[in-house]
């Protein structure tokens, strides 16, 4: 049963789906013979780490582990599914000297089956963001989110483009679903889904609040400390943000979605079961929302995996080192093998094999202390840990560094030379043979993660034959209970990582058992079966509002002259008794009410939206967003000379004809019309009005009548009337009174719920009135705007930002040739404007009071984690006068 389903008498359906086949519990599989031929495009997005098809160096840092080897491989199963055309995989380009070049290039195919033509397989994409030149950490990739959205974005339109042409008649291919891999790539995931009305799913592979506390749990570090280090309150603000936006969660494990997705503010499972219940029964959900959380195992490669891997009694190494001489027949051994076996004194005996990242939470010391401080153990076999690629450990993070020092103490404690291999370096292509010489010497593979979200290394095992040891906690009790190949155990608990090792070491039988079942089950983690799987759960996902609906405008090659007659003729109609002259001639008030009056009758009289309309070929789009409000939320004069002097300055630099103008506003459209009445610009001049902080979008060169399109586009998963009086209640304190928060009706819409603040009340902030709307199943956009003065909630997916975006694909317009004037500081979404790919003017002294503090709590994260310092598409200007707005635009590279 998908989620979001249309309802039967539900108020918040914008559309009626008709003939709507109910989706049963009971999954349907995905075909690949069906008769009606698909040509799918599927994104995935994996952001951090160092992702490439071969060679992976997996290890080398904690951001290239398992995440990097699992997204790739996915890529390459899902182009191998037949149906699916073709599917990126969008990561960070990175051109950094200190890594390999291979990670600068722009583009890496992956696969090409058999069924594709042009353009169709799996590729990489590398999309660029942040610092050029470095490569840097997860912690610090989030101010550079928008940029990456936006690069994504333009890619993904030029591909649904150039899909169309070669496989769709020329009719765009959009994705047919983005997904987003861990926190960073979940946000991405959201906003493009948002742009593009595309259905997302949300991978989080492992979650910021369960890191958070298990932190908390170990006493190193204090809530500071941890936020400060690991981003932490930022990360789990964009896995709030992934949940609030897809339309599913893929897990690993049921015990992920009880205990870890469990934690979060925006997913309650009972709620989720009710919500499903309700739908399954047509019965109105009153405009909540929990998306549905799904158990995909990841699939796994099998193809290094060869029929002598699956033979019984071939673990005997004495064959091919002879009893006592390690030298012979060394020159046949894989070069792995010698490597790791020059640290044994003993090679024959069982090998204990651990393979992970040097990262504290995978807890190799407490192995090690378990294998140190048991003598039978450490009679009975070797331990050898695969951990990362090195040169020198002082050239390591903190954290890896910290490790593997620790690992060196250890062995040196228990004196355990010649019983632990830890070999620098290894290759990704030598992990098969890492497994098979485990498998060789009856030995053991352990994972004894502190907790592990899923634990892939765990499948690889058991596909050589070797019988596992693992933590109790996350994705190895699932596989577990799948494979039967082995023993659970605390992680925490040395002796008892101890005493379940000896177990297998020591007991044949069990041994044998226990690589019987492994290798009899391990075809339940295919990639073949992942994907067919996978495909049924997105396809029963898909009912969001048709995405044919967001069109690309197809700009006629026309003259300039003639591109703007229309416009010429539109601005007769609103001309009121000849032109306006500034000197005042027509009283300012009869003047503002006669241009209100002109649109509004325009806009009753006007009600065809259906045909596609563009303002004409525009090479740039200047956006005025500047928040220019007096201490009781009025509109200053400000405003209107800043749009006077930008208007001015671009006509100057560019002419009139090649600039397009937009104007972003948290205001009303009947505010806006009234603010702009008052300035000395023909209204019409503007090619887009969007209001209400992003929910509305109206076009004066064409009519005045709300853009439907863009409100479809935004109302998927508005609560619409469910949420009106609810979030007045809650954005009230408790000890506020009940006119602290009254609802503004004038500026309300089927979009957008205003509501007004009493001076000197006290409401929450935005993070905690969006938390407690996410408890209740709501997912909506909140702003306050007007110096703070007033609140406005409108649809998830409806923001300034978005609606600039929108415009960009619409138009064909790259948000590169986008400039965005802003003030110091703005509405509580101010900091939103501020990154991506369009340049941005701060013309400073236009805004006095802003609306910043009521944002975020002071324990929450800050400024510098949403927003790139430094930022050379940022430039800053004293005033708003055209010759220093000129100046800002030619240091930005316009000209």
């Amino acid at each position: 049963m998908s989620e979001g389903e249309k309802e039967k008498g539900d108020p918040n359906v914008s559309e009626p789906i008709k003939n709507l086949s109910r989706i049963n519990s009971d999954t349907q599989i995905w075909f690949d013979d069906t008769d009606k031929p698909k040509h799918l495009y599927i994104v995935l997005i994996s952001m951090h780490g160092l992702v490439r098809g071969e060679n992976m160096e997996l290890g080398r840092d904690s951001d290239t582990g398992g995440q990097v080897k699992y997204v790739v491989e996915l890529a390459r199963a899902l182009a191998n599914t037949k149906g699916v055309d073709r599917v990126d995989l969008l990561t960070r380009q990175i051109t950094s000297p200190e890594v390999d070049s291979s990670y600068g290039e722009p583009i890496e195919m992956l696969s090409c089956p058999s069924h594709a033509t042009g353009s169709c397989g799996a590729y990489i994409i590398r999309i660029p963001c942040g610092p050029r030149d470095k490569y840097i950490a997860k912690e610090s990739l989030w101010p550079h989110i928008p940029e990456f959205v936006e690069g994504a974005l333009n890619h993904i339109v030029s591909m649904a483009r150039a899909l169309g042409d070669q496989l769709n008649g020329g009719k765009p291919t959009w994705p047919y679903v983005i997904h987003g891999h861990y926190a960073d790539a979940g946000e991405v995931a959201a906003h493009l889904s948002g742009a593009l009305n595309v259905p997302m799913v949300l991978t989080g592979h492992s979650l910021g609040r369960n890191k958070f506390e298990q932190l908390l749990k170990q006493g190193r570090l204090s809530k500071e400390a941890i936020n400060a280090t690991y981003k932490i309150m930022r990360r789990i603000e964009g896995e709030e943000l992934g949940v609030d936006a897809a339309e599913m969660v893929v897990t690993s494990t049921m015990q992920e979605i009880e205990e870890q997705w469990g934690l979060y503010d925006g997913f309650d499972l009972k709620l989720e079961r009710k919500l499903r219940v309700r739908r399954q029964r047509r019965v109105s959900c009153l405009g909540r929302y929990m998306p549905r959380m799904v158990v995909i195992p990841p699939g796994m490669d099998f193809s290094y995996v060869t029929t002598q891997d699956s033979l019984e009694n071939d673990g005997d190494l004495m064959s091919l080192l002879g009893s006592n001489d390690r030298a012979q027949n060394k020159t046949h051994l894989p070069q792995i093998w010698s490597e790791i076996m020059r640290f044994f004194t003993n090679p024959h005996k069982p090998t204990i094999l651990a393979l992970s990242r040097p990262d504290p939470k995978k807890n190799v010391t407490t192995l090690l202390k378990a294998f140190g401080e048991c003598q039978l153990l450490r009679e009975l076999a070797n331990l050898t840990l695969i951990l990362g690629n090195r040169d020198d450990i002082e050239d390591m993070s903190n954290s890896s560094s910290v490790v593997l020092t620790t690992v060196l103490k250890l062995i040196d404690r228990y004196d355990l030379y010649g019983q632990v291999a830890y070999p620098k370096h290894h290759k990704q292509s030598e992990v098969p043979e890492i497994y098979r010489l485990a498998a060789k010497t009856k030995g053991v593979f352990i994972n004894p993660a502190l907790v592990e979200p899923f634990g892939l290394t765990l499948i690889e095992a058991a596909a050589y034959g070797l019988p596992v040891v693992a933590t109790k906690n996350g994705g190895p009790v699932d596989i577990l209970k799948v494979l039967n190949n082995g023993l659970l155990v605390d992680p925490h608990d040395q002796n008892a990582i101890a005493d379940a090792l000896l177990k297998l070491v020591a007991d044949k039988n069990l041994w044998a058992e226990c690589r019987k079942n492994g290798l009899r089950n391990i075809h339940r983690f295919s990639w073949t079966e992942h994907c067919r799987n996978y495909l049924s759960r997105v396809e029963h996902c898909r009912n969001r509002y048709p995405t044919s609906r967001l069109e690309i405008m197809t700009i006629p090659e026309e003259p300039m002259s003639d591109s703007l007659r229309d416009v010429e003729d539109i601005s007769l109609r609103f001309s009121i008794e000849g032109d306006i002259k500034l000197n005042g001639e027509i009283d300012a008030a009869a003047r503002q009410k006669k241009i209100v009056e002109a649109f509004t009758r325009m806009a009753s009289l006007n009600s065809n939206t259906g045909i596609v309309y563009s303002p004409g070929r525009r090479q740039m789009l200047f956006v005025i967003a500047a928040d220019c409000y007096d201490s009781n939320g009025e509109t200053t004069e400000t405003f209107q000379a800043m749009i006077m002097n930008v208007m001015k300055d671009a006509g100057l630099c560019f002419g009139l004809g090649n600039i397009g103008f937009v104007l972003l506003t948290g205001s009303s459209f009947r505010e806006t019309m009234q603010a702009l009445s008052c300035c000395p610009v023909n209204i019409e001049d503007f090619d887009a009005l969007v209001c209400n902080s992003g929910s509305e979008m109206y076009y004066p060169w064409k009519d005045m009548v709300a853009d439907t399109d863009y409100e479809a586009h935004v109302a998927y998963r508005w609560p619409g009337e469910n949420v009106r009086s609810m979030a007045m209640r809650l954005a009230r304190t408790e000890d506020g009174a009940e006119d602290d928060i009254t609802e503004y009706v004038a500026a309300c819409s089927s979009r957008c719920y205003s509501y007004s603040i009493k001076p000197g009340a006290k409401t929450r902030r935005i993070d905690d009135l969006r938390q407690r709307l996410r408890m209740r199943g709501f997912r909506c956009n909140l702003v306050y705007t007007h110096a703070a003065s007033r609140l406005n909630v409108v649809p998830l997916f409806a923001s300034r930002m978005q609606a600039l975006r929108y415009l960009s694909i619409r138009w064909a317009i790259d948000l590169s040739k986008v400039v965005l004037f802003v003030g110091e500081k703005g509405d509580t979404d101010y900091e939103d404007l501020l990154g991506g790919l369009h340049k941005t003017i701060v013309l400073k002294g236009t805004v006095a009071y802003g609306s910043g503090k009521l944002l975020r709590n002071e324990d929450n994260f800050k400024r510098e984690d949403a927003v790139a310092q430094g930022n050379p598409n940022i430039k800053f200007v004293e005033t708003s006068g055209g010759q220093n707005i000129a100046g800002a635009l030619v240091a930005l590279g316009i000209k």
